[in-house]
């Protein structure tokens, strides 16, 4: 199974994962042009993806779906409600197929488990895929609000994990966002801040955990390296070794083979004191 979060921020998020012979996107926040170079710089041909996996319908996850999917005839996966929320970047050529939260569905060598998160919009989910040949598991969860039982449990036992780690509380109260769209940030509907990934990435450790990708990052209320402090720190101290990065905004992270990742790093990945 290979992972690379092609972008994430607020000007647009979207995730690659190949399983066998299947490769999907979940989410295209970028133009379909953006989204085409940025995987042909992974050496990956737009007109070999799957399918289009849509788990909300804001527009930094969405923008480009629409010509994706006219551009290369790539079906799109979404909810009833995220459809109709999305009814303005659909001109009605493309394929959609329906999918309910809680549902799990199959594209090919990939089984996609849909789970509902707690997010500013009409249906948003978060999603484990797993290889249905080897059974690797990664976990995709931004634009969270806060971690509930059910996406705790969605998420356990996940190989490799993309968490959302948008702000730094400190960084989100100086800002010069108006008080409104701090509040929304900060509520139980808005974002993670490093602090709260941090906390929620230490509940899901387990031996088999052998990557986390923090993603969704704030350009005006976080920093790449305040978020791998804050984070890393806590995983360290709960004996994790594992491999963790930041995605950036303008460019994809590398093409992370996760059998491979788990190869290398082992069991001495987590050793509890």
């Amino acid at each position: 199974m290979k992972v690379s979060v092609l972008g994430s921020g607020s000007g647009g998020n979207s995730t690659f994962v190949q399983g066998g012979n299947t490769r999907v996107l979940v989410d295209a926040g970028f133009s379909a042009r953006s989204m085409a170079e940025r995987l042909v710089s992974l050496g990956v041909s737009a007109e070999t993806v799957s399918a289009i996996v849509v788990t909300h319908e804001h527009g930094d996850h969405t923008s480009g779906v629409g010509a994706f999917a006219r551009r290369h005839g790539t079906p799109v996966y979404m909810t009833a409600r995220t459809r109709e929320a999305c009814s303005r970047i659909l001109k009605g050529s493309e394929r959609v197929v329906e999918y309910g939260p809680g549902r799990p569905f199959t594209i090919g060598d990939i089984r996609v488990e849909p789970f509902i998160t707690v997010h500013d919009a009409a249906d948003p989910v978060g999603v484990a895929l797993v290889d249905e040949c080897t059974g690797l598991r990664v976990g995709i969860a931004t634009d969270l609000g806060r971690p509930t039982a059910q996406i705790r449990h969605a998420l356990s036992g996940c190989d490799f994990l993309v968490l959302e780690a948008n702000h730094d509380e400190v960084l989100l109260h100086a800002s010069r966002y108006p008080s409104s769209v701090k509040r929304r940030i900060a509520s139980s509907h808005g974002h993670l801040s490093n602090q709260a990934a941090a906390r929620f990435a230490t509940e899901l450790l387990h031996p088999r955990l052998a990557g986390v990708v923090l993603a969704h990052l704030s350009a005006e209320c976080n920093q790449p390296a305040l978020a791998l402090e804050v984070v890393g720190e806590a995983l360290g101290r709960a004996g994790w070794r594992g491999h963790l990065e930041v995605a950036m905004q303008h460019e994809p992270t590398a093409l992370i083979d996760v059998e491979d990742l788990r190869f290398r790093t082992g069991p001495s990945q987590l050793t509890f004191l």
